[in-house]
């Protein structure tokens, strides 16, 4: 009897032995267990996804205050025939009945069921449209056929061997209708044979542009109004490979309201030659991938150069040309610790490629005595310079804020005393997204000193206030779809490195100083958020964080840090409700590791 688990298992073992070869032992079991989870938990997922004749009936009987057609455009090309079958049969059992499917077939001679069969489904269903095409016209070429058969008012693209979920449809139009939405995408599986047993599940973050620019994770499944293709054009044949991306990049542009529907609605198969299988099969796909952000990038105006990044396919980095010679004020709150002080500030020193800076550290209430030796020494280097705060003990809000009115840069840079610098760069790395109109803040990656991640960016609404997605995870370990190596916009990013435009920091009054131990930072980036700012994490610069100053707490500061909770939770409770933007409801609000519920 066949074990319908065995593809994914075997895949998996395949992964694996390259991981082992390429990340190590401890990055590589991280990564299987992860993906055991993963798969574990998909199965018993889908099923929550599965409707009930109840819900299907009722689904049916919506009646929406306006009638939409959706056109799905498929272009055929040699499809399997049980492929086939499964796929139209995926739109007619769509909740949703204003649809119309179009097939543009450019099979070849010695395909010719893939006509017969699609001609054989149109004689049933008039909502079926067919057309074999007089010449393969490639995959671009094909689906600017479907869409000259298109008589509907939103589009939607559909690949020729993949299925729908039945209430496909059906949730675009709740999205249209309700939120008046011109661009809609949706969370997508992964399988192979049997959607019972899926590879993977892709649950996505809503719109983001800077992780749109890294990669398509939009993907699947697409639906937008088809005025949009009257602004930007159907897709572009110099694109093939990467030709959705590249339209997708266009469509969001013009695009006034895009809506995620944080639903796995779609299923990609993956076989032999298929990209959900592996890239590989299909190399110019990265390259057309990245012709399209680049070119994304141009019509924007916007001075930046991407690139493909290396060890993880089909994503991109982008270096933003840096404008002018802007001045950076690096605020290091101080408070004993000398040795790390003395490591944090020569790092920064010695590595650091950016010209234009000033290292300010604010000396707070030291006991150590060998404190004021290491910062005689410091102040020898001529960009440093050491501010008391006098007015008894301060927080590290309070210190920030000090420090920050002592500064003479554009932009303040602020770090935990003790970080150390890795990337000679990371300034600007730092400064390329903070320098947009669009952004208002960015922070770093950081490792604990056993080259585990310490801080990839933060989760509002996880582990009760804020988490720390892939906290503790190898430092070779490229995370949840590669999100801890491409840059991406989240809600959060921590001040243990995070650099802020002076303009955005003095127009919210700096750090909320009611905060004496925790969240500030994330009230900050939220404040930001509200001023319809961005805020970025950049793998791109990274540092070491041996977290010194959270030792063990006594009484006092456990009570003071239920204290700095209580006031993050009620502050920002209706974002909380609503959930995480970036990261995603499917996902298990008690664990950081993006585990499905």
């Amino acid at each position: 009897m066949e074990n319908k688990n065995m593809p994914g298992f075997v895949t998996l073992a395949k992964k694996a032995a390259v991981s082992l070869q390429e990340n190590g032992l401890r990055a590589t079991i991280q990564k299987v267990r992860f993906r055991l989870a993963s798969m574990r938990g998909s199965k018993s997922f889908v099923h929550q996804y599965k409707l009930s004749e109840a819900e299907k009936q009722e689904q049916k009987n919506t009646v929406f205050d306006r009638y939409i057609t959706i056109s799905i455009l498929v272009p055929l090309y040699n499809t399997p025939e049980q492929y086939l079958r499964e796929m139209i049969d995926s739109v007619l059992d769509q909740t949703y009945s204003g649809w119309q499917l179009c097939l543009a077939d450019g099979s070849d001679e010695g395909h010719a069921y893939v006509g017969e069969i699609a001609q054989e489904y149109a004689e049933r269903d008039p909502r079926i449209k067919y057309k074999k095409l007089e010449t393969n016209e490639g995959i671009s070429g094909n689906s600017n056929r479907c869409i000259e058969m298109a008589d509907g008012d939103y589009i939607a693209l559909f690949d020729h061997d993949d299925l729908l979920h039945p209430a496909a449809l059906f949730e675009a139009m709740e999205a249209i209708t309700l939120q008046e939405a011109d661009f809609i995408y949706t969370d997508e599986l992964t399988f192979e044979k049997d959607i019972e047993h899926p590879i993977s599940i892709h649950c996505k973050p809503d719109f983001a542009i800077d992780t749109l620019r890294a990669n398509n994770y939009i993907c699947h499944f697409t639906v937008f109004d088809k005025k949009l293709l009257e602004k930007t054009g159907g897709f572009r044949e110099a694109f093939d490979g990467s030709q959705d991306f590249d339209l997708v990049l266009r469509l969001t542009e013009q695009a006034k309201n895009i809506a995620h529907i944080p639903k796995v609605l779609y299923f990609w198969r993956s076989h032999e030659g298929s990209v959900a299988s592996d890239i590989s099969v299909k190399p110019y796909c990265v390259t057309a991938g990245c012709a399209a952000v680049q070119d994304h990038l141009d019509r924007l105006g916007i001075d930046a150069k991407a690139t493909p990044i290396p060890n993880l396919v089909a994503t991109y980095r982008i270096a933003y040309q840096i404008q002018g010679n802007p001045k950076i004020s690096i605020i290091i709150p101080s408070r004993n610790g000398p040795k790390e002080l003395a490591r944090c500030v020569k790092s920064i020193l010695n590595k650091s490629t950016y010209p234009n800076y000033e290292i300010i550290i604010v000396e707070n209430n030291s006991t150590d005595g060998q404190m004021l030796r290491i910062y005689k020494e410091l102040e020898r280097q001529e960009k440093v310079r050491i501010v008391t705060y006098e007015a008894g003990e301060c927080y590290y809000a309070q210190a920030c804020n000090f420090g920050a009115k002592e500064a003479s840069g554009e932009y303040f840079a602020f770090l935990h005393s003790d970080t150390q610098v890795i990337t000679k760069g990371w300034m600007e790395e730092l400064l390329m997204y903070a320098q947009r109109d669009d952004v208002g803040a960015v922070g770093a990656k950081l490792y604990y000193p056993n080259d585990t991640v310490e801080h990839a960016g933060i989760v509002v609404g996880i582990m009760g206030s804020a988490g720390r997605p892939h906290h503790r995870v190898d430092r070779k370990n490229v995370g949840y779809m590669g999100r801890l190596c491409y840059a991406q916009d989240l809600s959060a990013v921590s001040s243990a490195c995070m650099m802020v435009k002076k303009s955005v920091f003095d127009s919210l009054g700096g750090f909320d100083e009611d905060y004496l131990l925790r969240f500030a930072d994330v009230d900050l980036c939220l404040r930001i958020r509200e001023e319809k700012l961005l805020v970025v994490y950049t793998p791109f610069a990274e540092l070491y964080h041996t977290e010194r100053s959270v030792p063990l707490l006594n009484k006092e500061q456990r009570k003071q840090r239920s204290i700095d909770r209580g006031l993050f939770t009620r502050r920002w409770s209706s974002m909380m409700e609503l959930g995480d933007p970036y990261y995603n409801p499917n996902f298990s609000p008690d664990r950081e590791d993006f585990i499905l519920r």
